[in-house]
């Protein structure tokens, strides 16, 4: 998101609505235009009037608030007809390679009653409500990259503004968003008429987008472990040239200190029913108590005090803490590593061939690096191999099942890396280390998948996840974090073990904005 909102800064984007044809129902269509330096795309907003009985978070929806399309130009009159006759049903309708995402989203109905009552009545909404809730509105999905006929990542790839992760699915969020302000306005007004207000700009910065994610991310970290080792490189090594700074300016001291106060705030906004994730959140309140405590005493202008900083956290904070330090470190250092985004994304489409003159001694040796904790394990024990991955019929969408309770193993996906490298690794110790994987690959094909991620660990060392993801213990929603923070996602807020809400952009200036003071750190409430 944020490499999103200093691209849109730093290159001075334009943004206007040519279109809110929106009736006094709230039913209509809306355009937002993004016009960059090279190229204009357009969001093109439905709002529907959706019966309650039909209002569900759950991805096998059929019908929601407002539909959504992310344009690759700007579209004319056919283009919003054909996009009408099609985008408000989803997976029943079918777009083009001009439409770059297609999402969907549902009203946070309490909360959107109650901003539109207070304003219609002449006063702002309480903010203690907005603050429990977060967003007016929250997505259940944000497609692309081919879903529907959309098109695919290749085609947009190169672009400089879409080259990092993402990001056409961030600037959909983006101008949802503003679409969402503008819709609670719309609809105000018509109740209120003359005696209605307009949102504080304030209250309506401190507003996200909700987010309800599923099980269908989490098999993406293990289907995509290329990108997701670039993803955590680059996160090591900004935070590798932040700790070898042997002094910190006065400004770099100052920044660090602010942003450790205005997270608290943040984090003190964060809720949640789950009894792990409240336990967690309590953990890093009290971590930051303990950093604030720390600090007080520290001497920032000592050498390399962030280094010490890290050491610290290592044996004193719970992991929620500790990451919290290493994100806050990179924050001073914008100069010493945005520039890093650049390495994000996965261009090496080549990488995913299998070199087949490689040796089975070589490819023992990899699977034994990366997977010696899994070799250990008892694979027949039922614990260890208690879940399957499958995809339902009805929906295309990855799914969990209890593999010795439900007739699901014969359409087990290949999402359990730990497992079969282990079952790899002992099919190839009947083989000469000398002799080509080739060879074996011909006698023993199940296990190309395998030998395909043993060399790619070759060039990406952090693409494995370290963990068995098919256990009795398995938490799924710790992968959906994983890769929702990387989208600069806040308030986690697991509903169950296989579901989360999120909220994106809460804080972030709008288009009309973005050009009026630094907003680099929107993320943390000033």
């Amino acid at each position: 998101m944020r490499i999103l909102t200093r691209r849109m800064v730093r290159e001075k984007w334009q943004f206007s609505r040519p279109v809110f044809a929106i009736n006094e129902q709230g039913v209509g269509h809306a355009v937002y235009t993004a016009e960059g330096p090279e190229r204009t795309y357009s969001l093109i907003a439905f709002a529907h009037d959706l019966p309650a009985s039909k209002r569900s978070d759950r991805v096998i929806a059929e019908a929601w608030d407002a539909t959504y399309a992310l344009f690759d130009g700007v579209p004319d009159d056919d283009d919003i007809a054909r996009l009408q006759a099609n985008v408000p049903y989803q997976e029943a309708g079918r777009v083009t390679a001009s439409e770059l995402t297609l999402s969907r989203s549902n009203k946070s109905v309490r909360l959107w009653a109650h901003v539109v009552d207070s304003l219609a009545q002449g006063r702002q909404p309480d903010t203690e409500m907005i603050d429990k809730v977060g967003y007016l509105m929250r997505t259940t999905a944000v497609y692309g990259s081919g879903k529907f006929g959309a098109s695919d990542r290749e085609a947009i790839a190169e672009r400089a503004e879409m080259q990092a992760p993402f990001q056409s699915e961030m600037l959909t969020v983006f101008l949802i968003r503003t679409f969402v302000r503008d819709l609670v306005q719309h609809a105000a007004n018509l109740q209120g008429g003359e005696d209605a207000v307009d949102l504080d700009p304030a209250i309506a910065r401190s507003l996200g987008i909700g987010n309800s994610t599923g099980l269908g991310m989490a098999p993406f970290l293990i289907n995509h472990p290329v990108l997701f080792n670039n993803w955590i490189m680059v996160r090591e090594e900004a935070i590798a040239r932040v700790r070898s700074i042997r002094l910190a300016s006065t400004a770099e001291q100052t920044t660090f200190l602010d942003l450790v106060r205005r997270n608290s705030v943040l984090v003190e906004s964060w809720h949640s029913d789950h009894p792990v994730q409240q336990q967690k959140i309590k953990s890093l309140r009290h971590d930051i108590e303990l950093l604030q405590a720390e600090l007080a005493t520290l001497e920032l202008c000592s050498d390399y005090v962030w280094n010490q900083l890290v050491e610290w956290s290592a044996t004193t904070l719970s992991e929620e803490g500790q990451e919290l330090v290493l994100s806050l470190l990179l924050e001073p250092y914008s100069a010493l590593v945005d520039g890093l985004e650049c390495c994000m994304s996965d261009s090496n489409s080549d990488a995913w061939r299998i070199d087949g003159t490689m040796t089975v001694g070589e490819i023992r040796d990899l699977i034994k690096r990366d997977f010696d904790w899994a070799l250990s394990l008892d694979w027949q024990d039922q614990a260890h191999c208690a879940r399957a991955w499958y995809v339902s019929e009805e929906k295309l969408e990855p799914r969990l099942g209890e593999r010795f309770e439900e007739p699901i193993a014969d359409y087990e996906q290949a999402l359990a890396p730990a497992r079969d490298a282990a079952s790899a690794f002992v099919a190839l110790e009947s083989y000469d280390a000398t002799v080509a994987v080739a060879e074996f690959l011909l006698q023993q094909p199940q296990h190309r998948h395998t030998v395909r991620r043993a060399q790619l660990s070759k060039i990406a060392p952090y693409g494995e996840i370290r963990d068995n993801t098919i256990s009795s213990e398995l938490m799924p929603i710790d992968m959906l974090r994983a890769k929702l923070a990387f989208f600069g996602a806040t308030r986690f807020d697991p509903r169950s073990d296989r579901w989360v809400r999120i909220c994106m952009f809460a804080g972030a200036p709008y288009p009309e904005e973005l050009v009026q003071k630094d907003w680099d750190f929107w993320v943390y409430p000033d």
